[in-house]
């Protein structure tokens, strides 16, 4: 009878056991939970972490997470206003706001990251549309280029080096399609949070004709530059030659100059040495003679003279007697 009744008690203490297992949940920091009774949601949804208590058997428990999701797109062709096809890669960040509804509509994580594909990547689509090339590459419209000093006002074509001018931007056309899908995903409990361009590229047909254009205006650019160098050495070249015929012309001037202003000083102390003595005007006319026969006399030197030239009387000798001897005995005697 004992043994009966131990039974029974064991079998009502599992029971009682099993039933409060049953009943009791945990729900992390971390998630949130969703009570449903027959499939349908009841009660208000559990968003405060610890234990707690639910029907057994016939309510069950769904976790949903309440930490910040991250959403990454696939790269995805699609054409600018200014009919380029690029290829854009998205990411953004999102977060279960309202449990109920998230539960309602989408269920699980997956179907949400499937419906966030569809919405983020039409909304996409319809900002890339609607915005030029630039506006999506370019972060900021008054941002100012940096310059090479050395290139910077090389040329007549001061607009080299400069940005485009822009309307709105990447982050304005980022903003634009945050606003627009965070209303449509607002009715499936989610709360967008943030989201932003990851990369922007050539679609892979037309990037190397790109590449070739962009190839193309460097060289324009590096072409000019070169044109604009060979003419400004072209210039310097000419500039010095023409200072160098300057420098040659004055110093030619200056030394011609110098020149009258020695003869002239010459001129006038012969005139003094003239005015002298008759000794002095002799010596003067001999010394003056044997340095022109220097420059006239050379070797195999033939010359022809009167008797009454200036330069005979001097290639005359004297001999100890007194007598005069002819010319050719004196060139004999030397």
């Amino acid at each position: 009878m004992n043994g009966i009744r131990l039974v029974a008690v064991l079998a009502v203490l599992a029971i009682g056991t099993f039933v409060a297992m049953s009943s009791i949940y945990a729900v992390s920091e971390v998630q949130q939970a969703i009570i449903t009774q027959f499939g349908e949601p009841v009660g208000a949804p559990v968003t405060t972490a610890g234990l707690k208590v639910k029907v057994p058997f016939i309510q069950d428990v769904n976790l949903i997470d309440k930490r910040v999701l991250e959403w990454g797109g696939t790269p995805t062709d699609m054409p600018t206003k200014d009919k380029l096809y690029v290829s854009v890669d998205l990411f953004a960040r999102w977060r279960i706001a309202d449990p109920l509804q998230y539960f309602l509509r989408l269920r699980d994580e997956r179907s949400a990251q499937s419906r966030l594909d569809d919405i983020l990547g039409s909304e996409t689509r319809n900002a890339v549309a609607k915005h030029e090339l630039i506006e999506i590459i370019r972060t900021t419209k008054d941002r100012v280029p940096l310059r090479d000093t050395v290139l910077a006002g090389a040329g007549p074509e001061q607009h080299v080096g400069s940005l485009v001018p822009i309307q709105k931007g990447r982050k304005v056309v980022e903003q634009q399609i945050f606003a627009a899908a965070a209303e449509k995903v607002r009715v499936f409990g989610i709360e967008l949070l943030d989201i932003r361009f990851k990369r922007i590229n050539y679609n892979e047909s037309v990037r190397p004709k790109i590449y070739d254009r962009m190839i193309s205006e460097r060289r324009q650019i590096a072409e000019r530059y070169l044109s604009e160098g060979n003419g400004e050495a072209a210039r310097i070249r000419g500039d010095r030659v023409r200072d160098l015929n300057k420098i040659q012309s004055e110093a030619y001037q200056q030394v011609e100059q110098i020149r009258g202003v020695a003869d002239a000083r010459a001129t006038e102390i012969y005139s003094k040495a003239y005015n002298q003595s008759p000794e002095a005007v002799e010596f003067y006319e001999f010394t003056r003679t044997m340095q022109s026969y220097k420059s006239i006399i050379g070797e195999n030197t033939t010359l022809v003279l009167s008797t009454g030239s200036d330069l005979f009387k001097f290639l005359e000798g004297v001999t100890p007697d007194g007598s005069r001897v002819s010319v050719q005995r004196s060139r004999d005697k030397r």
